[in-house]
């Protein structure tokens, strides 16, 4: 089956183009100077999509503000009410997600279809594994081949009436269930996917779950946007994203710091130095890789290999930049050095 590629405002999503990053704000929609304020803090951190809930009428109403402060597409947010959906179309909003679980009957989904068509914005249908419709449960539990029926359930009703313009996303709590669902999508379906893991929580652990489950999709060729769902600012995610894309190469963007775990050979106090290191490093667009290694058994190999290295020794370290070494100088004073050589290429 032949990628379908469309546009979300001016970002092209699916059929090879790359993989974009979203989020969603947690303001309440209808205050719309503070959802704006929150949509450019993520605007300035790299988020390309931003969602928001849309739950009531204040909420539509307060879209054509929104959209006319920002500048990345937006993605309403509907669940039980088809009719605000259609009103968020018709005020302004880039792209609509559904949940086909919660969002009604055929023919409600048939009118949202209709204005979508209208207005020539794309649908997403989401299904979480809370909330699957009730027959889906009941013949499958909450488990990827109901995700994925439910899903294409749904397709095949916007198919009906000759829509596909549509970003499908199957998310459940669970690592191992969402990876499952999306690889079997991809199986089956030539739409673009959303991914993330829905209510991954909060802190290091919730980033961890994120990691995996998106991870491990992207690097087996699933995937057109993705989210990482974290309890607190939304900026946190962006940035967990952006770092995800970064590991799994499929983003260059910003500096990347290798380092050692340290072991018993380390003679130098490698933690603080790292530390020095990353505080002193710029929001950047610009691509670099650094190394900063602690001992004489991987620490040159590493630093040659990065963009700019440092390998520590007892007393003084060695610089590399693209696999030549550029000097060798003591402790302290080298580390400042070697900072202002890293500031220099960023220049």
């Amino acid at each position: 089956m032949e990628p379908i590629k469309f546009k979300i405002r001016d970002t092209e999503i699916g059929g090879g183009a790359r993989v974009t990053v979203q989020s969603m704000t947690n303001t309440d929609t209808a205050d719309a100077r503070a959802t704006v304020e929150q949509v450019l803090k993520l605007e300035n951190a790299g988020c390309e999509i931003v969602r928001f809930s849309v739950y009531n009428e204040d909420c539509a109403a307060a879209i054509p503000y929104i959209r006319s402060h920002t500048h990345i597409p937006l993605v309403a947010d509907i669940h039980f009410d088809h009719r605000l959906a259609i009103a968020a179309i018709e005020n302004g909003v880039d792209k609509v997600r559904i949940n086909p679980g919660n969002i009604g009957s055929e023919q409600k989904v048939r009118e949202l279809v209709a204005a979508a068509k209208d207005h020539g914005i794309p649908i997403r249908i989401g299904v979480n594994g809370g909330s699957l419709e009730k027959d889906m449960l009941q013949k499958y539990g909450v488990t990827a081949k109901g995700m994925v029926e439910s899903a294409l359930s749904h397709v095949a009703i916007l198919e009906k009436c000759g829509f596909e313009n549509i970003v499908i996303s199957m998310k459940a709590s669970t690592v191992a269930k969402t990876v499952e669902a999306n690889r079997l999508a991809r199986e089956l379906t030539h739409y673009p996917l959303h991914l993330g893991v829905t209510e991954a929580g909060m802190g290091d652990a919730a980033v961890v779950k994120s990691s995996i489950g998106i991870g491990s999709l992207l690097l087996d060729g699933i995937g057109d946007t993705i989210r990482v769902s974290l309890t607190g600012d939304p900026v946190r995610e962006v940035y967990a994203a952006k770092r995800i894309l970064t590991a799994v190469g499929l983003r260059s963007e910003g500096v990347e710091i290798v380092s050692c775990p340290t072991c018993g050979r380390t003679r130098v106090d490698l933690p603080s130095i790292v530390k020095k290191v990353s505080d002193a490093m710029p929001e950047t667009d610009k691509s670099l890789r650094i190394a900063v290694m602690g001992c004489a058994v991987n620490g040159p190999g590493e630093a040659r290999e990065a963009d700019l290295g440092i390998a520590f020794g007892s007393k003084n370290a060695v610089v590399f930049k693209k696999g030549e070494q550029l000097y060798a100088d003591k402790l302290p004073g080298v580390i400042d050095r070697f900072i202002d050589d890293v500031l220099k290429e960023l220049e």
